[in-house]
Order: structure tokens, then sequence, then C-alpha cells
């Protein structure tokens, strides 16, 4: 079974979420909290930090399809593995176990199926509430990302830009954060892009956004950002290929459906924006007419 097609710890838990016990399911937010290192000490110290009994975390993990804590330990390993390991050691492990049919095919099927996991992962109420957050006119917008998705970052901005006003892109050089987050407040939102190898200046970021109030959608992969832990909506989209680097096809398909979706809340306004934009290019010839 290959990383792109292995159902993560944190989707076992979500999807049994309906049938745990009072007791399991505060163990399960325990272990999500912080996941997934949170399950990679002792049964009694997992027990401990959930404040339930030994028995209790025996049978959530075979609730979730594992023969035992082992097992459920084990599976943790291999997912914080994939989280911290570079292109170097993406790349060497693909290889040795890659297929004989073409890159393309092999790479096509992949992300095809990452769009297909993403999609049905995504939650209905979820979606429209984000859309709901970035095109209400009396909040303000923050967008940030990584060092490599700070493209996706840049490419949501791009449209919202045009989409409504009251939309600022924040620098990726973490030491000009403070700066915005001096006009930030309760009825603002921080959209934050994070996959792995998770950024430690994005955490805190999502950390003092938290603490002024503001409303953090955050766009992250199937292993969860930690910044999820301070987000009020996360999408979690799947990203592994048979690549050195993660794809970001899901994600971009998700980021283009709520510019889709976004533009369509307040379109005379979206089309006068665009009208006034579209006579500023013929005047300064932007573009070259045919």
């Amino acid at each position: 079974m290959t990383s792109a097609n292995k159902v993560t710890v944190a989707e076992r838990l979500k999807t049994h979420d309906a049938t745990l016990t009072r007791s399991e399911r505060q163990l399960s937010d325990v272990i999500l909290r912080t996941y997934p290192a949170s399950g990679l000490g002792t049964i009694t110290s997992l027990a401990e930090d959930a404040q339930v009994s030994t028995p209790t975390v025996a049978r959530l993990v075979q609730k979730i399809g594992f023969a035992g804590f082992p097992a459920f330990q084990e599976a943790l390993r291999v997912e914080l593995n994939e989280k911290i390991s570079g292109p170097l050691t993406k790349r060497e492990r693909w290889v040795d176990t890659a297929p004989d049919e073409h890159i393309l095919n092999r790479f096509t099927k992949a992300v095809i199926e990452n769009i297909g996991r993403s999609l049905e992962e995504v939650e209905p109420a979820e979606f429209e509430a984000a859309c709901d957050l970035l095109a209400d006119p009396a909040r303000k917008v923050y967008i940030v990302g990584g060092r490599i998705t700070r493209t996706l970052a840049d490419y949501l901005y791009l449209h919202l830009q045009v989409i409504r006003d009251n939309v600022t892109y924040i620098a990726s050089n973490s030491n000009a954060w403070p700066h915005y987050l001096l006009d930030v407040g309760p009825e603002d939102v921080i959209v934050i892009f994070d996959v792995r190898r998770y950024e430690n200046s994005t955490l805190r970021l999502a950390e003092l956004a938290r603490e002024r109030g503001t409303q953090i959608v955050l766009f992250s992969d199937q292993w969860q950002s930690p910044v999820a832990e301070f987000a009020d909506i996360a999408f979690h989209n799947r990203i592994a290929v048979p690549s050195a680097w993660d794809s970001s096809v899901a994600t971009m398909l998700l980021v283009e459906t709520i510019i889709a979706e976004v533009q369509e809340r307040d379109w005379n306004t979206t089309r006068a924006r665009m009208q006034a934009l579209e006579e500023m290019f013929d005047r300064t010839q932007f573009f070259r007419k045919f």
C-alpha cells in the first residue's frame, strides 16, 4: 500500500467518532491535539494525559482497527516519518518501489486519487462556512503561506483582491508579521497554508492570531498541521505523489472552487470591480490587443 492510499490514524479516529464513548472521545481529542507524536509514549502516559484508564486506550485502538497498542504506535511512527522526511528521502523511497509504468500514468493516478480522497473529506458545512467568512465585506482577509505554499497563498490573494476589498497578503518574512497583526481583530480572517514539513513561524502566527480572536481558515495535508489546533476551519488535502515533492493539485482545486463560490456571493460588487480593473488594464495597455 502506498502512502497516497494509506488511511491515517487521524482519519480512523474521525471516521469512528460517532461510535466512541465519552471517555474514548476524550482520548481521541487528546491524540489529535498533538498528533501524531501524542501517541508515541507509553500506554500509561497516554491514558494519564487523557485522564482515562489504560483499558480505555486498548479498547479505542482496537475499535479503530488495530490489533493492539504496538500496532497503533507503529502506524503513528510511519506517519511521523512521512511528515518529517525531506525531498531526498521521499524520492529514494518511491524510486525503490515504483511500478514499471510511465511516470505520467503513475503521477496522474496518484493525483486523481488525492483529489477524490480530499473531496470526500471536505464537509459541505465547513466549505460553506469558509466561503461565508471570505465573502463577508465586514471582515478583512489576510492570507499567508510558507516556503512552498506561498504560491498557493499568492494565487488566492490575487483572485480575492479582484473579488472584494480589504484583502492583504502577509509577506513570508516572519519578521514583518507583528506589523500585520497590529490591525487584525476578532471580526477578521486569516487564511493559512501549511503542509509538511510544518513551519514553526507559521504556527506562531496562528497562536498570535488566535490570541486576538481572529478567525483562522487552514489549508493543510492529510497528516494535519499543528496550526489545526487554532483553526476554526481546516481542510486536510491529500498531497503524496511519486515524486521528491508533494502535489498541490488537490489543494489548488479546493482553492479555485472557493474562489468560484465567493465571487458569486456578491456578484454585482465583484463585476463592478472587475470592470474597473479591465478599464485600467486598457488605459495602461497592460495586455496586447489582437
